[in-house]
């Protein structure tokens, strides 16, 4: 019983000193370019992500949440995650996504399969803090409400064809 204790008790600390980690999100700025293209962020509309990896002071941004979700499933993702932002899209316009709103990602409720376009044209998850926008936003623009645990795969790993803006379909 006492080793059980013992092994909670570490497990609890360690657990408190991976959350003491995880940096605050930087604010988002003109000179921020994404992970993928190195295009300057900014200037494209919807919501952004920002992943930083432990023992890196500065983090990777993405002009796409989806973009986000894809490095994150993909291997060249190989260093160790200390935490995940996204725009939190409750409170701001698309063409104006927010340079300080940033959440964590595993606390958005997220809209899959809208039709609006994230800011490098595919398919977005656009995040939200508040269940009720979400609601609203999914109704206005369809798309289902999925929590980060949830949103399928397909969503973010499906080749996209951009010229078109549809998904491709082999």
């Amino acid at each position: 019983m006492k080793k059980l204790l013992l092994l909670s008790a570490l497990l609890l600390i360690a657990c408190k000193e991976e959350l003491a980690e995880a940096p605050d999100p930087m604010p988002l700025t003109a000179e921020n370019v994404a992970h993928y293209c190195m295009m300057n962020i900014s200037e494209h509309p919807g919501p952004k992500a920002q992943i930083f990896l432990s023992g890196v002071p500065d983090p990777i941004f993405f002009a796409q949440v989806r973009d986000a979700f894809t490095y994150l499933a993909s291997a060249e993702q190989d260093g160790y995650v200390a935490a995940v932002y996204v725009n939190d899209m409750s409170t701001v316009s698309w063409d104006r996504p927010g340079a300080e709103n940033w959440m964590l990602a595993q606390n958005a409720h997220y809209v899959v399969g809208s039709d609006k376009p994230g800011g490098m044209g595919a398919p977005e998850l656009v995040p939200f803090s508040d269940p009720a926008r979400a609601l609203a936003f999914a109704s206005r623009y369809g798309g289902a409400i999925y929590e980060k645990h949830e949103v399928p795969e397909q969503s973010f790993l499906a080749p996209v064809d951009l010229m078109f803006g549809q998904e491709e379909n082999g």
